[in-house]
């Protein structure tokens, strides 16, 4: 049996469904993204794994043990296993080593102490510790609320979408941190996401949900080149849709940029990004814009350019 498992779960709110049959079954310290667009039942799924929510059907289980929902435990919740929210659920008037010491108040006076200092110095909080909420950035602020979710020893963690309000330096360097953290720790790890970048900084072990649905499984380089649909295709690139060629596209980084060519297109817009300029170009007999990568930045707005692609690159997406 595996360590943690989820068989069969579905959900519906008002007869509209939430989840579809969703299954899965992860090893101890193991990492998995679930990458999905709001509402596509990324959070319903995660309060499912953590007891706090009611499902129509299915079972979760940690080891043996069912993970049983608020309609069958008079207190609803695991410290096996914690959720971590957006917000970060910090009690505003208290410090930072209050906050995480409040979960521990009904263990050993010794025990929580030591908790407590081990995590304050593993997360990077030791002279944050005097410190309210309000006083310390929204990447110290999460330390905090990761820290009171770990201060039990969860052996499961549950991460939905935790980084959305930071800024991009600050949460690529916290994903950083962590993942370095939780391997350590020898935690299991499943991280809900709409970012696909994000989703790749702490692992490459990806689920597509969509509507409720895993529509694909796999690591990046499976699904960026194998996508089944174009929601799938679309989360790595954008994709240009070949003329007179029926569900075929081609990502931009596919694309040649040659002086002669099948495709007679005209440079609409050039940015500059930072190993190549991003094209927008207009094909000249279909009127299509497409997106084009430049790696030699040779081509501005207003120069005419022959476009080519290898069929092997071609994707063939009929939904």
């Amino acid at each position: 049996m595996s360590y943690f498992s989820i068989q069969n779960v579905s959900k519906s709110y008002d007869s509209q469904k939430a989840l579809h049959d969703f299954s899965l079954n992860l090893d101890k310290g193991q990492f998995l993204a679930v990458v999905g667009e709001s509402g596509s039942g990324k959070s319903t799924l995660l309060r499912i794994m953590a007891g706090l929510e009611v499902q129509d059907s299915g079972t979760v289980h940690l080891g043996q043990d069912e993970i049983l929902n608020p309609k069958k435990k008079l207190v609803s919740g695991y410290n096996e296993i914690k959720l971590i929210h957006q917000d970060f659920h910090l009690y505003p008037n208290i410090n930072v080593e209050e906050n995480i010491s409040r979960t521990l108040l009904h263990f050993e006076k010794e025990y929580a102490k030591n908790r407590v200092e081990t995590l304050l110095r593993l997360l990077g909080l030791k002279e944050f510790r005097d410190r309210l909420p309000r006083q310390l950035s929204g990447g110290q602020q999460q330390k905090v609320a990761i820290a009171k979710a770990l201060s039990v020893e969860p052996e499961i963690l549950l991460l939905d979408e935790p980084f959305s309000s930071l800024d991009t330096i600050q949460k690529h360097k916290l994903i950083t941190e962590l993942k370095e953290l939780f391997r350590e720790m020898g935690t299991t790890v499943i991280f809900v996401t709409h970012d696909l970048d994000d989703a790749l900084r702490l692992t490459d072990n990806l689920i597509i949900l969509q509507k409720g649905k895993v529509v694909q499984k796999g690591n990046s380089q499976e699904l960026c080149q194998h996508p089944k649909t174009r929601y799938i295709a679309r989360l790595f690139s954008p994709i240009n849709a070949i003329p007179d060629r029926e569900f075929s596209y081609v990502r931009p980084a596919d694309v040649k940029l040659r002086t002669k060519g099948e495709f007679l297109a005209h440079v609409v817009d050039s940015r500059f990004l930072v190993h190549f300029n991003s094209l927008q170009v207009r094909l000249k007999n279909s009127g299509q814009l497409w997106e084009v990568d430049d790696p030699l930045r040779k081509y501005q707005a207003g120069d005419r350019v022959y476009l080519s692609f290898e069929e092997g690159k071609v994707l063939v997406l009929k939904q």
